[in-house]
C-alpha cells in the first residue's frame, strides 16, 4: 500500500512538473525568436542631421499615402489604412527616431500592422406594456463595429530596405565642394646682361 501511495505521488509530481515545462516552452517561445542580432533590419546610419533624417522620413511617408500625426526634429509618426476585404480593415503605423552620430545621423523605423475585423452586435429593442413598463425583447437592429483581432511588428527586411531607399531620395542634397584655387604662377627674374669685359692694356 505505502509503495503504491508513493507510486502515485511521484507521478503527479512528474506531471506538474511537464505542464510546467510545458507552459514555460509556451510562454517563452517570442522571448527566445528575440534575437537582439547586430542587423540593421530596423536602422541606417545616413549623412546630415538629425532634422534633416526626420524631415526626409515624413517626406517619405506623405509620398506613400501616410497621414502623419507627429514630426519634428527627433520624431516622425504616421499611418496608413487599408481593406483586403468588405469585412476586414488594416492599419499599418509606422514610427522613426532620428539620433545623431558623430556627423550624421542614426535613423531608427518600426512598423506595426493592425489587423481588424467587422463583429455584428445585437441591440435588445424596449417594448411598452402597459402598466408593467418596458420589456426588451431580443430582436432589433445589429450594430457592426470594428473589433482588432490582430497586432504585430513588420519583420520583413525588404520592407525596411525600400524605406530606407526612397528616404535617401529626400536627404538634403551636399553643395559641391569648389576646386581649390591654383596656385600663384611664378615670374620668372628678369635676364641680367652680361658684364662687359675690360679692354686689355695697350689695345685700344
Amino acid at each position: 500500500m505505502r509503495a503504491s501511495r508513493l507510486s502515485v505521488a511521484a507521478l503527479a509530481i512528474a506531471g506538474t512538473v511537464v505542464l510546467a515545462a510545458c507552459g514555460g516552452h509556451a510562454a517563452d517561445s517570442t522571448v527566445l525568436r528575440e534575437s537582439f542580432d547586430s542587423g540593421d533590419t530596423f536602422s541606417r546610419t545616413v549623412d546630415g542631421r538629425p532634422a534633416d533624417a526626420c524631415e526626409a522620413a515624413r517626406r517619405t511617408l506623405l509620398s506613400q499615402g501616410y497621414a502623419v500625426a507627429r514630426a519634428d526634429g527627433s520624431t516622425v509618426e504616421g499611418s496608413k489604412n487599408f481593406q483586403p476585404r468588405p469585412d476586414e480593415h488594416e492599419q499599418l503605423v509606422l514610427r522613426v527616431s532620428c539620433a545623431p552620430r558623430g556627423e550624421q545621423a542614426l535613423v531608427f523605423v518600426s512598423a506595426v500592422q493592425d489587423r481588424y475585423a467587422l463583429k455584428k452586435s445585437p441591440t435588445s429593442a424596449s417594448v411598452g406594456v402597459g402598466a408593467i413598463g418596458s420589456v426588451s425583447l431580443p430582436f432589433g437592429s445589429n450594430d457592426d463595429s470594428l473589433v482588432k483581432v490582430a497586432s504585430s511588428t513588420v519583420v520583413d527586411a525588404g520592407f525596411y530596405t525600400r524605406f530606407f531607399q526612397r528616404l535617401q531620395q529626400y536627404l538634403p542634397v551636399a553643395a559641391p565642394v569648389p576646386p581649390p584655387p591654383p596656385p600663384p604662377a611664378v615670374t620668372p627674374p628678369p635676364a641680367q646682361e652680361p658684364a662687359a669685359v675690360p679692354a686689355a692694356a695697350g689695345q685700344e
